[in-house]
């Protein structure tokens, strides 16, 4: 199944080589959870503050389906210098 994920600010570094954008496409197994998505994707969980599902609040045990749409924001997300 495909699970669309946007990385924004900080988090961008993680998004595979040859991606100019922070919006990636994961082929992942069925019945994955959120937390799986990231340890696949080796992104440290420490760095990000939210996590939503579908534009909708997210946490690390919510199980994933086809097409869902994930966004991960790291704490730096909108700060000002």
């Amino acid at each position: 199944m495909v699970i669309e994920v946007r990385l924004y600010a900080s988090l961008k570094s993680y998004r595979p080589v040859g991606s100019d954008s922070g919006l990636v496409a994961v082929d992942v197994p069925d019945h994955i959870t959120v937390g799986e998505l990231l340890d696949e994707m080796e992104i440290d969980v420490d760095k990000i503050e939210v996590v939503t599902v579908n534009g909708l609040e997210g946490n690390g045990n919510q199980m994933l389906f086809d097409g869902d749409r994930i966004e991960l924001f790291p704490p730096d997300f909108g700060t000002k210098l």
